[in-house]
């Protein structure tokens, strides 16, 4: 895709902020970078030590972010093009290696864990890619990418930013029904127990028994959930039932670091 870009189109405004599609280019080859430094590697990020909840990290992140697409800036498109190719191949060879249920170097944060494993650190990696390539695909007027094959994946992880998502207010036992149509969605069921919000797969008779129901279907969830943390468009295609304020949460959850 990279390579057929014009010059224009490689300046062309997307959703990522102020970030034009050179900058999520950037953005992206920095998280494989990183990748291979920090975790192949084994260079020591002594910053992170100081770190004290997940606000900190979100602006240790955020000021990392920055740093790296201002010097990126001194990049030529080709450039760019060709160390996502080349870096890349290395991240994916070395994603590929990873035991997946031994504890992965960085935990998911949004997935409300303390330790991962690297299925999940993996899976999130996955989500990343998807995630900014659908913002230049929309900038440049692009197909989205939409299949089941690259869709499923994103909305079985994403699922998982609903249990730190939910209220913890709620009332104890409170359930959720959540259903995600189309080929690339499935049925889910959030639970309210004493150490907090449980997902799980529903049976039928549970579904009927929820405190609360979201209705909404796969490409509308993937905007919704791997997006900014205000409102989004894309929240008004769902279906809501029973407890509101319940079924909205489901609406709010964010399968990233915002």
């Amino acid at each position: 895709m990279l390579e057929g870009l014009s010059p224009s189109q490689w300046n062309q405004p997307t959703s990522a902020g102020t970030w034009r599609v050179r900058d999520v280019v950037a953005h992206l080859l920095d998280g494989d970078l990183r990748r291979l430094a920090f975790h192949r590697d084994a260079l020591p990020q002594p910053e992170m030590a100081g770190l004290r909840g997940y606000d900190d990290l979100l602006a240790y992140l955020n000021a990392l972010n920055q740093s790296w697409i201002a010097a990126a800036s001194r990049l030529s498109p080709r450039l760019l093009t060709h160390l996502v190719d080349d870096i890349g191949r290395q991240a994916v060879a070395f994603l590929s290696s990873l035991p997946p249920h031994e504890p992965a170097h960085w935990p998911v944060a949004w997935a409300g864990e303390g330790p991962s494993e690297h299925w999940m650190d993996v899976g999130r990696n996955y989500t990343e890619y998807w995630h900014h390539q659908q913002q230049i695909r929309d900038a440049l007027g692009l197909p989205s990418l939409t299949h089941p094959s690259w869709l499923e994946p994103v909305i079985a992880l994403g699922v998982r930013s609903l249990p730190p998502a939910m209220p913890r207010s709620a009332a104890a036992h409170a359930t959720v029904h959540v259903e995600v149509t189309g080929p690339a969605g499935g049925r889910w069921w959030l639970r309210h127990e004493a150490d907090g919000w449980v997902l799980a797969v529903p049976d039928a008779e549970a579904a009927s028994e929820a405190t609360a129901a979201t209705r909404i279907d796969a490409e509308h969830a993937s905007r919704v959930w791997f997006a900014a943390r205000r409102p989004q468009p894309a929240a008004e295609h769902a279906q809501l039932s029973g407890d509101t304020e319940l079924a909205r949460a489901v609406l709010m959850a964010r399968a990233l670091m915002v």
